[in-house]
């Protein structure tokens, strides 16, 4: 492998790693939440807390989901890329 696919895969892994311990801090606190959220006694500030928390976590979740599923795009770019290497075949790329 050369230096550079070797640099993107580190790079790669690690912003996986970064999604995966936000993705985690994510599930813990929505756990907590949704635990705070069933106590009836819960101060009203808390819940206001709680229902903002949840929000901004559920925003996380997405920015995680989009990045994983822009990942698995450029996996499968790539593949494909490969597969038409392989035919004698490219895409068109328009260079300016």
């Amino acid at each position: 492998m050369s230096v550079e696919k070797i640099a993107k895969e580190s790079e790669s892994f690690e912003r996986a790693l970064g999604l995966k311990k936000m993705a985690d801090r994510w599930r813990s606190s929505h756990t907590q939440c949704l635990w705070q959220r069933r106590n009836p006694y819960a101060p009203p500030r808390l819940q206001d807390t709680m229902v903002q928390e949840l929000a901004l976590a559920n925003k996380h979740l997405l920015m995680v989901r989009q990045a994983a599923l822009h990942q698995l795009f450029e996996k499968e770019h790539r593949q494909f890329q490969q597969e038409l290497a392989q035919m004698g075949k490219a895409f068109y790329v328009e260079r300016l």
